[in-house]
C-alpha cells in the first residue's frame, strides 16, 4: 500500500466513522501526511515507531517555524491517526495518546554541555574536607539527576553501594530507584568514609550530606556552594541545571524517554520530552566526545 492509498483510506475513515468535518479530515490529512514522509526521509517503518519518534517528528515541525497551534493540531491529528492505525493493526496501542499538547509560553530549560559540566565540577577544591562532601553531592545531583530537596533528604540507609543504587523520596511522596555509576560511588565512599563522620562526630544523623556542624544541609547551604561553583568556574548555571543536564545527556546516550522519565521521577511523559529541544546531532557529539575521554581517563 502507497501513502497515498493509506492517507486517503484515513480520510474517508475520518469523515464516515469519526463524522468529523471535511475542513478537518483535511486537517488531519496533511498533518499525517507531513508525519508519513518524514518517517521515510528518516528510514522510520510505520509498525516500529516509537514515542520517542513522535516527539522528534513534532520538535522537527518546530524548528521549521511552526507555531504553537499548529503543533496542537499535529498532535490531534496524530492522536486520530494513531487510533485508526491500531483498528487497523498498524499500532499495538496510539502512542498518540502519550504526547501532550503544548503549552503557551513554556520555557525550555538551561541545558550545560558536557564541557561546562565538567568545567563546573572539576573547579571544587577536594583538598577540604567540605571540597570532598560537595565533591560527591554535586556528582550525585547531576549523574542521578537529583532535585536540591532529594539530596538534602538522602538517607544514609537508602544508599547501596553494592547495587548502585539509591532510593530517592521525591515529589508527592513518590519514591523511586536510580542508579549511580562508577565515578559517582567513588566520590560518594571517599565522602562517606573520610569526611562525613569528622563532621558527624559520633551523632546519629540520617541524612547523607551534612554542613560543618554537622547537621543536615539546608538547600540554602547547597546553593551557597554552587554559587562558589560558578564563580570559580565561570559557567553561568542553577543547582537545577545540573538535573536537565542529566536528563539531556542521558539522551544523548540512546536513552528512551520512558527510562529517562522513570529516572527523574516525573508523573507525565509529557514533563520529560521538553529535553528532546537539543538536536540529535548535538546530543550525539556531545555524548562521543564525553565517554570516550571518560574511557581514556
Amino acid at each position: 500500500m502507497t501513502i497515498q492509498d493509506l492517507l486517503d483510506q484515513f480520510y474517508a475513515d475520518i469523515i464516515l466513522v469519526n463524522r468529523m468535518s471535511e475542513m478537518t479530515a483535511q486537517t488531519y490529512r496533511i498533518s499525517a501526511q507531513e508525519f508519513l514522509e518524514w518517517l521515510v526521509q528518516e528510514k522510520i517503518k510505520l509498525r516500529e515507531v516509537t514515542v520517542q519518534n513522535l516527539v522528534y517528528f513534532l520538535m522537527k515541525r518546530k524548528t521549521q517555524g511552526n507555531a504553537e497551534l499548529t503543533l496542537a493540531k499535529d498532535i490531534s491529528a496524530l492522536r486520530a491517526f494513531g487510533e485508526y492505525l491500531v483498528r487497523k493493526n498498524y499500532w499495538h496501542e496510539n502512542l498518540a495518546l502519550l504526547l501532550d499538547r503544548p503549552k503557551a509560553g513554556r520555557h525550555l530549560p538551561k541545558v550545560l554541555s558536557v564541557e561546562q559540566t565538567d568545567e563546573l565540577l572539576s573547579s571544587i577544591d577536594t583538598s577540604e574536607p567540605l571540597g570532598v562532601r560537595d565533591d560527591a553531592l554535586f556528582e550525585l545531583i547531576y549523574s542521578c539527576g537529583l532535585r536540591i530537596s532529594e539530596a538534602c533528604g538522602l538517607l544514609v540507609s537508602n544508599v547501596h553501594f553494592e547495587e548502585h543504587l539509591i532510593l530517592v523520596h521525591g515529589k508527592g511522596d513518590k519514591e523511586r530507584l536510580v542508579p549511580f555509576g562508577e565515578v559517582a560511588a567513588q566520590k560518594l565512599k571517599k565522602y562517606m568514609e573520610e569526611v562525613r563522620p569528622e563532621l558527624v562526630k559520633g551523632r546519629n544523623i540520617s541524612e547523607v550530606f551534612v554542613n560543618y556542624k554537622g547537621e543536615p544541609i539546608s538547600r540554602k547551604g547547597v546553593w551557597k556552594r554552587f554559587q562558589q561553583m560558578e564563580a570559580l568556574s565561570g559557567v553561568k548555571a542553577k543547582v537545577h541545571t545540573l538535573r536537565h543536564s542529566f536528563a539531556t545527556h542521558l539522551l544523548a546516550g540512546g536513552a528512551d524517554l520512558r527510562s529517562v522519565q522513570e529516572l527523574l521521577g516525573h508523573s507525565d511523559l509529557s514533563t520529560t520530552t521538553i529535553y528532546t529541544h537539543v538536536t540529535d546531532t548535538q546530543l550525539e557529539d556531545a555524548h562521543k566526545k564525553y565517554f570516550e575521554g571518560k574511557q581514556n581517563e
